[in-house]
């Protein structure tokens, strides 16, 4: 069984910086892709950036130039670098993984709430 679970979350001003941490547990064999996600209240659930196992990453244009994600395979460890916080940014980020344990696996953390005032 696989847990991903975020932490980092928390209220900022916007133009400040978070860093959001995603830790996979579980009997896991390999870890893939990882990705986060994000959801506003009132909006659908929205892809924020992308890291293959390699390290390659793509970026929603939203984000281009402010977050930075990255991942460090020893410790089955995502990360979101936040920089230039804006209101819109506020949401809850939630964690993905390709996890493969006897078999390829897609799973989902609980998520973090972000929240930036002006």
């Amino acid at each position: 069984q696989v847990q991903l679970v975020e932490s980092g979350g928390g209220l900022v001003q916007a133009g400040e910086s978070l860093r959001l941490s995603c830790a996979a547990s579980g009997s896991i064999f390999s870890v893939n892709s990882m990705a986060w996600y994000r959801q506003a209240p009132g909006k659908q659930r929205e892809l924020v950036a992308t890291i293959t196992h390699d390290g390659n990453t793509n970026y929603a244009d939203f984000v281009k130039g402010r977050f930075t994600i990255s991942r460090d395979n020893a410790k089955n460890t995502l990360y979101l670098q936040m920089n230039s916080l804006k209101v819109e940014d506020t949401a809850v980020y939630v964690c993905n993984a390709v996890v493969f344990t006897t078999h390829w696996g897609n799973y989902w953390g609980q998520g973090t709430q972000v929240t930036v005032s002006s």
